[in-house]
């Protein structure tokens, strides 16, 4: 029978690999966040960006209810105020 006694070597070391491995996985989730919160953003603004070019050119058929829920604007004066400064 052989008997293995674990020295302070083998304890530190093991620790100190779940220490690296767990700070490594809090990294990437907080990388893979703000990618996500930044791709969000970005796509935002792209469909803010078509649906104004859609108002500005089709006003009489353009239904605003997802560009009022975008930008949070009620009034279809302002959501064309808004969309002709964005497409300046």
């Amino acid at each position: 029978m052989r008997f293995e006694i674990k020295t302070d070597n083998q304890i530190i070391n093991s620790r100190f690999m779940s220490i690296i491995f767990i700070s490594f996985l809090v990294f990437l989730t907080s990388v893979f966040t703000s990618i996500s919160l930044n791709l969000s953003k970005i796509s935002n603004y792209f469909e803010v960006n078509y649906l104004c070019r859609v108002f500005l050119l089709e006003k009489s058929s353009f239904d605003p209810k997802k560009l009022s829920k975008l930008t949070n604007q009620k009034n279809k004066q302002k959501m064309w105020d808004l969309c002709k400064e964005i497409l300046k």
